[in-house]
């Protein structure tokens, strides 16, 4: 590796040796943002400084960077003192600038091609840095510039593997600072009763602890999009709000928040077949104790969590309604309606409840979230 790493007192910064800017590379290699790939290039460092701030204390940790394009946030990375960079890239137009990189970095640099919604990071890392899940998050961080057209799938696959813990999460609670479209980062963070609040909001907030973080101007990017741009961090909570499989709030949260402004009783009901909906969408109303009349983004997540438990309820009793989809079931729904008029006996829903909060409050001693 060419160079050394000079660590000013001031900046606490490790110092590349002189490199040529991006803006000089991306002319040298006759590079261009893709459309098609949701490109968008962050140039100016003391932006990519900021944003690289968002994460906290990085010095000496394993940073797997997601997407780094031309390298303007691995360097920022880099001066923030992480002892291994990590680069998953699948544009290969951007692999001779990331070795320029590489090779004048001072700390261990490693480039892999690959896509990152289908990349599996589990043996990515040290194990030395591997952590108990209950314990404080090890020091290993992700953090991109996201391409805006995988924002959601993206993060609804890593939400999935946080809560299966694997993937990355196999190492522990393992942190995460991305940038989203500004109206995308307000609705993972939205709350109750704010208009941005969505099925994102609930199923973010359910798992981790999110924070709005910097919010970067469009015109800080080349290309310029035609929005702002803001920085999200994600911690991993030690238990997630609704301790239920991953799928099965998903597919409650999903139906439920398909009209959002619509009442609450409407995205319950189409959890279940056309002859028994209205039957079962009030059974759960009236188990989860929720007014009928309220709307998705009135919900708290614990409210949430009710629904979930007496939708499974239901479906314990019938499990084909498991499967039952109300998009994908037209002219079908007398395959999901076994046993439709047996009763439930909402006293198992509040021990299940109860069951789970004495679990949570005596394991590890009393450990918060």
């Amino acid at each position: 590796m060419v160079g050394s790493a000079q660590i000013s007192r001031a900046t606490s910064y490790v110092r590349l040796p002189p490199l040529p800017s991006i803006k000089d590379l991306i002319r040298l290699y006759k590079l261009r943002a893709l459309r098609q790939l949701s490109q968008n290039f962050l140039l100016d460092e003391r932006i990519t400084n900021k944003l690289v701030n968002q994460a906290g204390s990085i010095k000496g940790a394993e940073v797997c960077e997601v997407g780094p394009g031309p390298g303007c946030i691995t360097r920022s990375i880099i001066r923030k003192g992480a002892e291994k960079v990590i680069l998953i890239e699948k544009d290969l137009r951007f692999m001779p600038t990331l070795k320029l990189l590489a090779e004048a970095a001072p700390c261990e640099i490693k480039i892999l091609h690959g896509d990152v919604m289908s990349f599996n990071m589990e043996n990515l890392f040290s194990e030395e840095n591997r952590r108990n899940w209950l314990e404080e998050p090890p020091n290993i961080h992700i953090i991109g510039n996201l391409p805006f057209n995988v924002s959601t799938p993206l993060i609804i696959r890593w939400l999935k593997d946080i809560s299966y813990r694997q993937n990355a999460w196999n190492y522990g609670r393992v942190r995460l600072t991305l940038t989203f479209q500004k109206e995308f980062a307000e609705r993972c963070v939205a709350k109750v009763e704010s208009p941005e609040r969505c099925r994102l909001s609930v199923m973010c907030q359910n798992w981790c602890s999110v924070s709005y973080g910097l919010t970067i101007p469009g015109a800080a990017f080349l290309p310029r999009p035609k929005v702002d741009v803001s920085v999200v961090r994600f911690t991993p909570l030690k238990y997630p709000l609704i301790p239920l499989p991953f799928e099965l709030i998903e597919k409650v949260v999903r139906t439920v928040f398909a009209g959002k402004k619509k009442y609450c009783i409407n995205g319950i009901g189409n959890l279940f077949p056309q002859p028994v909906r209205e039957k079962l969408g009030e059974e759960v109303i009236n188990l989860a104790e929720i007014k009928p009349e309220c709307r998705p983004v009135d919900l708290t997540v614990p409210e949430i969590g009710r629904i979930c438990y007496a939708y499974k309820e239901i479906c314990d009793r019938n499990p084909k309604l498991y499967k039952y989809n109300h998009r994908q079931a037209k002219g079908k729904d007398a395959d999901f309606l076994e046993d439709p008029d047996s009763e439930v006996d909402s006293s198992s829903i509040e021990e299940e409840f109860d069951t789970l909060v004495d679990d949570k409050e005596t394991e590890e001693g009393i450990e918060k979230n």
